[in-house]
């Protein structure tokens, strides 16, 4: 950790001893806030932390927090700033302030919210990692061990990449969700929407090898409603599948750093992209609601365009 950051941080703690009525007033509005909209425990720490350091902050001018006016907020937005706190880490701190002056205002604490004229500050539109084709292709056909195990995975992972699939979609998928036949694979993705994705030869290979060599003796005769099951005839987790692929990236000689269920996702969208694919289609097999989401991948695509162009043109 630099000195600097450390120097931030003894600061902020600094300005978070506060007095007991304004510890009461934070609670309290917490308390609502959770009751109103369910908030959870790590937004309601966040929003803890946030109104702690702008009450530190207030109690230097001799305010608390029911008296804060814009030009306070403003000056302690500009503090932070000089400060090196990131956008994104302001963004957070408007919106818990936001919540908390909206709510006091309800009830009728303060005239005036004094968050109304704050703008979100701009943050950095982050490009979705992706691996290569090739990346992709060792990780698919690295030895995972055990046949059984090495079948398993292989077909998960084929699925994945196959079909752009969440993980938390791909060791939800039930049984009944293929189509052998069809070639086609129905996904319940969030919000409960359902989308049906083709599964592509290799995948559709791969998954009739699991479902002939390996999932009967794994269920015997039990009703398993999961598609994939582990050597104990249970459902596979997010945590095994992730311990499982950063396994696999090690045994591939990809930088298991650089692997996740999130990533191999990404790669999905990207390749698709950069061999034509249509951007609507794209979303529709993402089960993006808005096709903003599904722009982010063209970000990739450019700049793979750029690389390539350094490379090869003679004025690059």
């Amino acid at each position: 950790m630099s000195a600097k950051t450390n120097a931030i941080r003894q600061r902020a703690r600094a300005r978070t001893a506060v007095d007991a009525e304004t510890l009461k007033q934070i609670e309290s509005a917490l308390e609502r806030l959770w009751a109103e909209h369910g908030l959870s425990t790590a937004t309601l720490a966040g929003y803890r932390r946030d109104l702690l350091g702008l009450a530190g902050f207030l109690e230097t001018r001799g305010k608390g927090l029911h008296a804060a006016g814009q030009a306070d907020l403003f000056d302690y937005l500009g503090w932070r700033v000089t400060q090196g706190y990131a956008a994104r880490s302001n963004a957070r701190l408007l919106s818990s302030l936001r919540a908390f002056y909206a709510l006091i205002k309800r009830s009728g604490s303060i005239g005036e919210d004094p968050t109304r004229l704050l703008d979100m500050p701009r943050l950095p539109r982050p490009v979705p990692k992706a691996l290569s084709e090739s990346q992709v292709e060792a990780l698919l056909r690295a030895d995972a061990g055990e046949a059984p195990e090495q079948t398993t995975l292989r077909a998960m992972l084929e699925l994945m990449y196959a079909c752009g699939l969440r993980v938390s979609e791909l060791v939800d998928l039930p049984a009944a969700a293929v189509n052998l036949r069809q070639g086609l694979l129905r996904v319940m993705g969030k919000g409960s929407k359902e989308r049906l994705v083709p599964m592509g030869e290799e995948a559709q290979h791969w998954l009739e090898r699991y479902l002939q060599e390996v999932r009967p003796a794994r269920v015997g005769k039990r009703s398993v409603a999961a598609l994939f099951v582990d050597a104990g005839g249970q459902a596979w987790n997010r945590q095994q599948f992730w311990v499982a692929l950063k396994r696999r990236a090690q045994s591939a000689g990809v930088d298991p750093a650089r692997v996740s269920p999130h990533v191999l996702r990404h790669s999905f969208a990207t390749h698709l992209l950069n061999h034509g694919a249509d951007l609507r289609a794209l979303q529709m097999l993402l089960g993006h609601s808005s096709l903003s989401s599904t722009q982010i991948y063209t970000l990739i695509a450019k700049e793979g365009l750029k690389k390539m162009h350094r490379a090869h043109h003679p004025r690059g």
